[in-house]
């Protein structure tokens, strides 16, 4: 098939990339002519593993053609993705006018299109929003009938930062959900899919957009569930991580990394998508109890770990902290509320020397610090003379004890349970997030 992706960026590229190497004919379609020629170039201009090769090799075999021109890819196209962002907005709701700027060009599209194509809606979008301004800017724009003329469909995405290309080409534990305006709809969306290894569900288009904040509401209530209950954990002098495992062993919670404890969530999904989705609740008469606690619990979360910090190493004014992790996950560079934002904030406000590291986030860590920090390209250089380090991302490359080895004071501040103290050199005094005390090495 010939595939239309609006949007460049995490969702939109790698949908795009992933559906040619699939042997589609696809477009992918920005905003920025400077982006769009990176693309060309086979520059990625995300971080996502595995990425640039494939970039490369579907130019090459020129199945992927990155542009500008969103007209002429609906044109010459049978399905047209929508994968633009849906920010924040300051109340909590998020912010449309992407989606609304797409759907009116698609719709200008279509009205010189003579062939049938489908509408695939692939951003993250409250319910209702499909049927409130898509369909109707289509319509308005287009001059033609929904279900006569064109298709629409709700396909949401659930796609992990750094792991996307996985989870869009081997979909086989998350399923492929299909919101549907009418089944000739949904017919043509799903032959797109049909070489996927995967469960197909063919849904409403209310009932998909709420799939995926159902989804992201519930693993982020987990993670706050865990974030309480280590908290908790450190007062009564528990460990965290033996009642975790304790945890794991009832079949009816079993085993995920959505109850590991730490500092709290962040990301472009979590934050944005719970706060939406209790926004949208309220809107219509509904008490979001659990979303606003999932909320608050996480909001103060990195605060924990600040006071940790502050209990173990005192005041902090002059003292040289080294934050290592700026992403707010692993596997990518993405910074978007991740919780190092305000630990590095919170340091700098009280008078700390802050040297931070991260495998691929420092680029973007630069436009949000500027010059208020140190920056270093190795973690080793960013804990010489270091008086603690607080660890923030769990990068595997962090979980080696003989890196702290040349730190001035061997202190640390674990705030995702990467280190196991055992296998830390003699004499660091050892803290962490779900555990009492300290250990002593």
């Amino acid at each position: 098939m010939n595939v239309a992706v609006i949007g460049d960026g995490y969702v939109g590229l790698t949908t795009a990339v992933c559906l040619a190497t699939k042997g589609h004919l696809t477009y992918c379609v920005g905003l920025l002519e400077e982006r769009i020629d990176k693309i060309r170039k086979g520059i990625p201009v995300i971080q996502e593993e595995n990425l640039e090769q494939m970039l490369k090799d579907v130019l090459l075999e020129n199945r992927f053609r990155p542009t500008t021109d969103l007209e002429k890819a609906v044109l010459d196209t049978d399905l047209s993705f929508i994968c633009v962002g849906t920010p924040s907005k300051t109340d909590g709701s998020i912010d449309l006018s992407q989606v609304r700027d797409a759907s009116e060009k698609i719709g200008h599209a279509l009205r010189r299109k003579s062939d049938y194509s489908v509408a695939v809606v692939r951003s993250t979008v409250v319910p209702g929003t499909t049927d409130q301004l898509v369909i109707p800017s289509l319509e308005q724009f287009s001059g033609k009938a929904p279900g006569k003329d064109f298709g629409i469909c709700m396909n949401p995405e659930f796609l992990r930062e750094g792991q996307a290309i996985n989870d869009i080409l081997s979909p086989k534990d998350i399923g492929i959900v299909i919101g549907e305006y009418d089944e000739k709809s949904g017919h043509a969306l799903a032959e797109l899919y049909k070489t996927f290894d995967a469960e197909i569900m063919r849904t409403s288009i209310r009932t998909a957009e709420m799939i995926k904040y159902a989804r992201n509401s519930y693993l982020a209530k987990d993670i706050s569930f865990a974030n309480e209950i280590a908290n908790i954990c450190q007062k009564c002098g528990a460990d965290y991580l033996a009642v975790k495992k304790g945890m794991e062993m009832d079949a009816r919670i079993g085993k995920g990394r959505f109850l590991d404890a730490g500092a709290g969530f962040g990301g472009s999904c979590f934050p944005k998508d719970v706060r939406a989705l209790a926004t949208r609740a309220s809107e219509i008469g509904v008490n979001p109890e659990m979303l606003k606690a999932t909320l608050r619990v996480n909001d103060l979360q990195p605060y924990k770990l600040i006071d940790l910090a502050k209990q173990a190493v005192g005041r902090f004014k002059g003292k040289r902290i080294a934050v290592l992790g700026l992403a707010f996950k692993p596997g990518t560079d993405d910074m978007r509320e991740a919780v190092s934002i305000m630990i590095v904030n919170s340091l700098i406000e009280q008078g700390a020397t802050v040297c931070v590291h991260d495998p691929k986030a420092l680029n973007n860590a630069k436009t949000i610090f500027e010059d208020k920090v140190s920056y270093v390209s190795n973690a080793e250089k960013a804990l010489r003379n270091a008086d603690a380090c607080i660890i923030v991302t769990e990068w595997p490359e962090y979980a080696s004890g003989k890196l702290y080895q040349h730190m001035r004071k061997k202190l640390i501040i674990d705030g995702r349970r990467v280190l196991d103290p055992k296998d830390l050199p003699s004499g660091f005094s050892y803290h962490a997030i779900g555990l009492s005390g300290q250990v002593k090495t």
